[in-house]
Formats: structure tokens, sequence, C-alpha cells
């Protein structure tokens, strides 16, 4: 099946115009999905698509309907979220047979929107590493070179976005989980501020380190994809600041202090590839093009202080429900965690909670001077399946996680907003690779980061297209 590369607001645009049902939009994006080659759909839910796409076909019928930017597009769903009646794996074999009985809140405002949900994108168990192997099922891969990964853990939805499969994808970020596959796929990914998007009525928010956001080709799609998912229910944790994304991207960005971070934070041994700091020197040139004030910025705190990071994510492992029977099935880096964050006294986490708020504080105060903070999105090009897998030493499975992503889980301590924008591409090995890079700005500044990645990206589209199967 051809893909399709059309923005998700130009494909509304054509429904709510009339010149195509939702229906043959459906049915041409499931298609697409059912002939995935890129490891990116974990279930695709044919059939409630296509009631839903018969039932939006119906309103656009009723006198003095007017729909959304999203109206009747395909928004697939990552698989760690609610779809109602359709299967939710969480990216585990112990979870195969499970079925959601409620929409996520996120899902419901989705459908609010009038989107389309085709399925449910790949992901790896629980979430929990940045590349997406599944026990079960083929691992995601960038379309870029089907020999190397598509990033985690919303690797399914960058792959989707990449290939055509889609225009746009929910996502979700707990230490870079939409931006490094968004860096890895060639698409753009956006984490927005904490707050933004609700993880009520059926969710926690827990510490605050993970958000709801959106993968697209354009910046465009991004914003109209946050603005689809915004709406909080009754005791939300962290509210949302308001403001409309959409509108600030018709404003001309003002004059900005853009500092450029290309040291790694959290992994002083990180190897940055020549091609990732290239990436971050090419825009910070069409910055001062654009007028912008461009100079280094200091590294907020020393590495060592990030391992707080790891007992609150360890212990976010061992909430998963897992029968002790089946814990056996459990990859190795999960039950690695679950073991450590079994064995995290209350202490213990108080004191990784006020580590990571004491962070926050450090990291606001050192970038103060800055609108905007640049840097690479991961420290190298997508890498082979498995480079970074180690199931026989989960320690080491971590650590080069963590050294091939040196900056993201930042902006998740922060509760910042922070989004991956695929500025360069160049031959490694002989393959023609994406490099995103990560622009970052003060909470609350969502639409100021909109605005730039719209600016460097020349009008917000993604210009290069994979070589697809």
């Amino acid at each position: 099946m051809k893909p399709d590369f059309r923005s998700a607001v130009d494909l509304a645009g054509s429904i709510l115009a009339q010149d195509i049902s939702v229906t043959n939009v459906t049915r041409a994006a499931l298609e697409r999905a059912q002939a995935d080659p890129y490891g990116a759909f974990a279930h695709v839910a044919a059939e409630s698509a296509l009631e839903r796409a018969m039932v939006l076909d119906e309103r656009l019928e009723e006198p003095g309907f007017s729909g959304g930017p999203l109206f009747g597009v395909p928004v697939p769903i990552k698989d760690l979220t609610l779809l109602y009646g359709e299967p939710c794996s969480f990216g585990s074999p112990v979870m195969r047979d499970f079925r959601a009985q409620a929409d996520d809140g996120v899902v419901t405002r989705l459908k609010q929107a009038g989107t389309v949900a085709i399925g449910k994108t790949s992901t790896p168990e629980f979430g929990l590493p940045c590349y997406t192997e599944p026990q079960d099922a083929p691992p995601a891969v960038t379309p870029w070179d089907t020999t190397r990964m598509a990033g985690g853990s919303s690797g399914g939805a960058a792959a989707a976005v990449a290939s055509g499969i889609v225009p746009v994808a929910h996502g979700n970020d707990g230490g870079g989980s939409i931006r490094i596959p968004a860096a890895c796929c060639g698409v753009v990914g956006m984490k927005p501020s904490r707050g933004t998007i609700s993880w009520g009525p059926n969710q926690g928010a827990g510490p605050g380190l993970a958000a709801h956001g959106v993968l697209a080709r354009t910046v465009n799609d991004i914003a109209a994809g946050l603005e689809a998912m915004r709406g909080g229910f009754p005791g939300d944790t962290f509210p949302d600041i308001g403001g409309s994304f959409s509108e600030a991207l018709v404003e001309r960005t003002r004059t900005l202090r853009v500092g450029v971070v290309v040291d790694p934070i959290i992994a002083e041994d990180a190897d940055v590839h020549p091609e990732a700091l290239a990436a971050v020197e090419q825009t910070m040139e069409r910055l001062a093009r654009l007028g912008h004030r461009v100079g280094p910025a200091a590294v907020p705190f020393p590495a060592k202080e990030w391992a707080a990071f790891r007992p609150i994510w360890a212990v976010g492992a061992a909430q998963v429900p897992v029968p002790e029977e089946q814990e056996g099935l459990l990859r190795p880096l999960t039950r690695w965690l679950r073991e450590i964050g079994r064995a995290t006294s209350g202490v213990e986490y108080a004191d990784a909670v006020a580590a990571i708020q004491r962070i926050r504080r450090r990291v606001a105060a050192t970038w103060d001077d800055f609108d905007i903070i640049v840097t690479p999105t991961i420290a190298q090009p997508p890498l082979p399946v498995g480079a970074l897998r180690h199931d026989d030493d989960p320690a080491e499975d971590f650590a080069a996680q963590t050294r091939f992503t040196p900056w993201t889980s930042v902006q998740n301590i922060t509760g910042a907003p922070a989004i991956s924008v695929p500025l360069h591409h160049a031959d490694v090995d002989g393959v023609r690779l994406p490099f995103g890079v990560q622009l970052i700005g003060s909470f609350g500044q969502d639409a100021l980061v909109l605005q730039v990645a719209r600016d460097l990206m020349g009008g917000g589209a993604v210009q290069a297209v994979p070589p697809l199967m």
C-alpha cells in the first residue's frame, strides 16, 4: 500500500470539505498498518476503527457541523495506554491476554477531537528501555534502515509516522521516549510541559516524569495533536497552564537568547557521534541567521547527581502488577529494575524525589539566562537492532541506554517542554540516516519551542523521506 505523507491538518481539511470520506481514509490507513514491515503496530483495530469512521462520516452530513483540525484523522495509540475494547499488552507477554475495559483520558480527548484510533503502536516491556524490542513481537525499526532500531519507548509510533502509515501518532515520554524515536526515525516528536496533558482519570501522575505527547511530520500537526489531547480531569496533580499552540504558530518569533550544550549531561563517558555535533553546529548557524543570540550554556549538574533518577524509575517498574509465577516471563532488564524497586526503602525513595527536585532548581538557575537550549537529541545515529540490549548484564543494558541518551531525561525531571526535530541527515556506514536536534524551553514555554522548531524547519514540515520498502 502506497504511503501517505499528507499532513494531518491538511487531511482533516480535505475530509471536512468532503473531498474524501473518513471511511476511505481509515480503510487506507488500516491497509498500510496491516502490511506494516517496520514493527510499528502491536495491534490493528480494524473493526472498531471502521465502525467509528462510518459514524464520523454521518456527522459530516449533519446541518451546520464543524469539525476540528484533526477530524477524521487516523491516530494510533501507544500500547501503554488503554483503548476501550482493544488488547493492551504493555509490550509484555505477561499482559498479552489483557483487554481494556475503558479508554484512558487522553484517548477520550482524542475521540472528542474526532480522530480514529486504528490500533496500538509497539512499545518495549512496560515502556522501560529506549529501544523497542518486545519479547514476542518483531522489533520496531527505523524506515531509514530496517536493520537499525526505531528507538523507544514510542518506537512503533515513530516508525508508523516516518513510513507514511499515519500522519500523526500518540506517544508518551518518561525519559525521552518520544524524542529518542523521533530522532531515530527522522520525524518531529514533542514532550510538552508537565501538566499540559492529564493522566486522569484512570492513571496517576506519580513523580511527574512522564508526559503524553505527539509524533508527526509537521510542527502544525504537533500543535494540533497536543491541543486535541488537552483537557483536564477532576483532581489532576499538575494543572495545564493554558495557551493556544496553534495560534502561536501564526505569530513571528521574537529575538531569543539561545544556549547550546553538546557535552553529555547524565553520562560523562557518552561517545557523541561527529554528525550529532554537526547537526547542532548547523542549527546554531541557522538560529544566528534568524537573528537570535547564540552562545554556549553550561552543563547544569554533575552526572553523578542523576543517579537519583534510577530508583524512581525502578520503583515505577516494581509497581506494575505482575503475578509472582509470571515474573520469569519478564525481560532480564525488567526483572533487574523491579528488584531494585522492591529493595528501595521509603526513605530512599523520598531522598531520590528530593534529589530530582534539587536538580530541577539547579537546571532552572543555570539556564535562566536563555530562552531556548539546544542539544543533540541522542548521542549516536539509530543503532543496529540489539546493540543496546544486554540480557546477560542488565546493569550494562541500563548504562548503555544512558550513554545513548545523555540529554533527554533532564526535561522529564524538570517538567520543561522539549522537542526533537530532524534537522540533519548524513551517510553512516554507507546508509543515509537522520540526526535529531533537541530544543528545550523553560517550563510552560511550549508555544515558543514550537515556533523555533517551525522556523528551523523552514515552515515546520519534514522534507526528507526514507527509502521505504
